[in-house]
């Protein structure tokens, strides 16, 4: 029998939900805490789903009983809970930068993983629920599981536009409390009314919700707030983050990071402005007098105005427009300015316009809003300087919480888009923080160095220098060889400053390190030893991992090498543990984490089935089933990750290339799971229905990794829809190939062993959940190709595990009855015959006895 019409729209509204819940905790909990630590705790959070399926396994008959109570039951907790499991989350008082030192902080930790777990539980025990009364309707079922979470991906992103993270949650909360008024059986009618009473309650109460989210202590804009007089007085949140603006009237803030302590002057009136609470950038008070902007030139990414006059100048990350302030103090012909995030520039130019004096509509200014990739592809202009803004919070970045950022601006093949755009003559400006000992700016030395080489530059050595401030370092490279005349601006520049040049052509080792003294000359040594012949050797040898990131590996804040972690521990008491790359040991924890919930989700209920069965279930095919569930499950994330990497450059925006990839996936992938039929009533020449997709996915993922950086480059130009519209058409044929190897999975296990069904989507679930973070560590090491590739193998393995037969079924119209094997079989669950009647016992056996002889010829 069918499922009913009102089960299957409560199991889409369910799905949407949930997957809506999964990206907005994503979000809440980056502003709360930083992206990485949101990564782990959703993590393992979503292992309620492999738990669900561990429960239904324990449970299945009374559960299917009962199926519509249950399913309203858990879609309305999945409601109340979504809102409540967060906001009690939000109150434990997790720190994760004492983790190694306070024992309090793994407990407060395992807290929350049990809150957030709760929410995902229950929205799982629909889904599952579904699949096992269901199994032998799988495409049906799956198409509106996955269709659902198509809708939920996309609609939470245009939902951040339009209402506070607070108010999405309470819309969160209230969609499951719809999909469990939904699903109510028809004598539930006065419970389907209280629950869309309650509904609107929640959607109420959201938008009168008015408690701050409580970030870290921390956090910049934390730490900012308890000085004494500061206080909000503005804020804007979208999926691109939360920018909030701080005034402190009574200890004036003073932003100019990089500042020389020989400046004759300080910095105006400004208000501080923070991107979820980091990356502290300052709107400063429009100048009525140009001699109060002097301060600009005792910076350090000043230096390339002193070998420019009227320069045609193009600032990426404008942010709130310091640097454009900058080119303008220097005369700069004209000012091209981009800027990511339009909440940023709204509070600059119409918020506090009056302030700022808009900087972005002066005279020669033009802003463009997008990201600095995409400008660098669409554009044909060239550039007297490019400037790259210091655009992360130096503690962020001296803690390594950007580690696991994948930042396609700082890579081998961005820094040669960028010289390819810059005039005869022109230099390339790029400032980084100062971190001791230098990991950042050595890796930018080095990927400048082999952008140059790729560009056929023999020497790149001659076309750089480094100068270096007391907090930042700043990193010129020309688009041609440094001359005489250059290197003496810059020497009386950096002279007049007490800035130190760590590294121009011909310098000698006792120039360096003259005014901000270290203990030895780390950046030139480091320079020297980049730009020498020996630098793959260095590199090899050095303590972080300074091999240069390129866009198929695109993580640049990543330094972290387990070879310097034991000697970091043993310096603990010395300080050493701040010089600890957090992001990527944590997510390495979490890895391990959900590889041990994992097993014991898959393994528990295993042992207790065949435990307590009999011969016959003991007999089933619980390995092959777990091979291909896991597979499929770990291939899919696989495939999804790697293709929002490459689709970013193209999209010209992150966000565009979460939200069009997850979207174009999910879509495509339910179409083809509700197409999935077709193959499964055709397993011609016995081959198994599998094998189709695979053979499709296999050829579309290995064709599009080798034509996709060929094809996408020419059409960046195209404007937003047009790239939207090609990504999607891309996407389409592999997503819908993918839906299928899950459904057709599904049917036959229903069809052959039945009581693994839910067993089997818990396998699913989990291998899905630790497939997230295993891609991510496999990207650092290996690139995204590789990613793709194993993908492949993991679809192929499936393919293997899915055997051409395992139980001969009868059919009796829609409704498939599995009848057993006179012997139980040895291989995996089938799927790609069509059913047939038993046959007695000597003719099953000489069947199999000819289909024996068949394989062996």
């Amino acid at each position: 029998m069918a499922p009913p019409r009102r089960l299957t729209f409560a199991l889409a509204l369910i799905s949407a939900a949930a997957l809506a819940y999964e990206i907005l905790l994503t979000r809440l909990f980056s502003i709360i805490q930083w992206h990485h630590f949101a990564y782990m705790m959703i993590s393992v959070a979503l292992l309620g789903y492999g738990a669900a399926g561990t429960l239904v396994t324990f449970q299945r008959a009374r559960l299917e009983q009962r199926l519509a109570q249950t399913f309203t039951l858990a879609a309305s907790l999945f409601g109340v809970c979504a809102i409540g499991a967060f906001l009690l989350a939000a109150r434990v008082p997790f720190n994760a930068l004492e983790f190694l030192w306070d024992l309090r902080q793994p407990l407060w930790l395992g807290l929350i993983y049990l809150l957030l777990f709760v929410p995902f539980f229950f929205a799982a025990l629909c889904v599952c629920l579904m699949f096992t009364r269901y199994a032998v309707h799988a495409r049906l079922i799956y198409s509106f599981d996955i269709l659902g979470a198509a809708a939920g991906s996309l609609g939470i992103v245009a939902l951040l536009f339009v209402v506070p993270p607070l108010l999405a949650l309470a819309l969160i909360g209230a969609a499951g409390l719809l999909a469990g008024a939904l699903a109510a059986p028809r004598d539930w009618r006065l419970q389907r009314v209280g629950a869309l009473g309650l509904a609107l309650a929640v959607v109420y109460g959201g938008c009168t919700w008015t408690q701050p989210l409580r970030m870290s202590m921390y956090k910049e804009l934390s730490q900012t707030l308890e000085v004494m007089g500061t206080r909000v007085v503005a804020e804007r949140s979208s999926p691109l983050g939360q920018v909030t603006v701080v005034e402190s009237p009574q200890i004036p803030l003073r932003y100019a990071p990089g500042l020389s302590l020989s400046a004759p002057g300080e910095p105006p009136e400004q208000l501080a402005l923070f991107t979820d609470g980091e990356g502290l950038n300052a709107i400063q008070r429009k100048l009525d007098d140009p001699a109060k902007a002097a301060y600009l030139d005792y910076l350090t990414s000043a230096a390339s105005y002193h070998l420019l006059a009227h320069a045609q100048v193009l600032i990426l990350g404008a942010g709130t427009g310091a640097d454009v302030l900058q080119a303008q103090y220097f005369g700069a012909a004209a000012v091209t300015a981009v800027e990511l995030n339009p909440d940023v520039v709204r509070l600059v130019q119409d918020d506090f316009g009056t302030f700022s004096g808009r900087p972005f509509t002066q005279p020669g200014v033009k802003l463009k809003i997008g990201e600095a990739r995409g400008f660098i592809a669409s554009t044909r202009e060239r550039y007297d300087l490019i400037q790259l803004a210091l655009i992360d919070a130096f503690g962020a970045s001296s803690a390594g919480l950007y580690a696991l950022s994948e930042s396609f601006l700082y890579t081998v093949e961005s820094l040669q888009a960028y010289s390819r755009r810059l005039a005869p003559g022109g230099y390339l400006s790029m400032t980084r923080w100062v971190a001791l000992p230098p990991r950042d700016t050595l890796k930018l030395i080095g990927m400048a160095a082999t952008a140059l080489e790729h560009n056929g530059v023999r020497d790149p050595g001659r076309r750089m220098a480094l100068i270096r401030g007391w907090r930042t370092v700043t990193l010129l490279v020309k688009n041609g060889d440094l001359n005489a005349v250059d290197i003496e601006h810059l020497k009386a520049f950096c002279k007049s400053r007490s800035f130190d040049l760590d590294w121009y052509p011909g310098m000698r080792a006792d120039e360096a390190n003259r005014y901000n003294q270290l203990d030895q000359s780390w950046f030139h040594d480091g320079a020297v030893a980049m730009l020498g012949p020996g630098r793959a050797s260095y590199v090899e040898r050095y303590k972080f991992n300074i091999e240069p990131a390129t866009d198929d590996k695109p993580y640049f804040f990543h330094f972290f090498r387990w070879g310097t972690l034991p000697e970091l521990l043993r310096m603990k008491q010395d300080g050493g543990l701040p010089l600890l790359e957090w992001g990527y040991p944590l997510v390495v924890a979490t890895l391990v984490q959900a590889l041990l919930a994992s097993a014991a989700l898959i393994l528990l209920p295993m042992w207790w089935l065949r435990r307590r069965a009999g011969a016959s279930v003991r007999a089933q095919p619980w390995l092959p089933t777990a091979g291909y569930f896991g597979c499929i499950g770990m291939a899919f994330m696989f495939v999804e990750m790697a293709f929002i990497a490459k689709f970013t450059l193209f999209l010209s925006h992150p966000l565009y290339a979460v939200a069009v990839v997850l979207f174009a996936f999910l879509l495509s992938a339910g179409v083809g799971g509700r197409s999935s039929s077709m193959l499964r009533s055709r397993g011609a020449g016995g081959v198994p229905a599998t094998v189709w997709p695979v053979v499709a996915i296999t050829v579309l993922a290995l064709g599009y990794a080798w034509l996709l950086p060929h094809a996408l480059p020419p059409l960046a130009a195209w404007p937003d829809v047009a790239r939207i519209a090609v990504a999607a058409g891309l996407i389409f044929p592999l997503g819908f190939a993918m839906g299928m190897p899950f459904p057709l999975g599904m049917a036959a296990l229903a069809d052959s062993a039945d009581g693994l069904v839910p067993w089997a989507w818990g396998v699913n679930a989990c291998a899905s959940v630790v497939s997230t973070v295993l891609a991510t560590l496999l990207a650092i090491h290996l690139g995204f190709d590789v990613v793709l590739l194993i993908a492949v193998m993991l679809y192929l393995l499936a393919a293997c595990c899915f055997a051409p037969r395992t139980a001969t079924v009868i059919q009796h119209g829609s409704r498939r009855t599995p009848v057993p094997l006179p012997t139980p079989p040895a291989g995996a669950f089938g799927g790609g015959r069509s059913p047939r009647p038993p046959a007695p016992a000597s003719a099953g056996a000489r069947g199999r006895n000819l289909q024996n002889k068949q394989s062996q010829r």
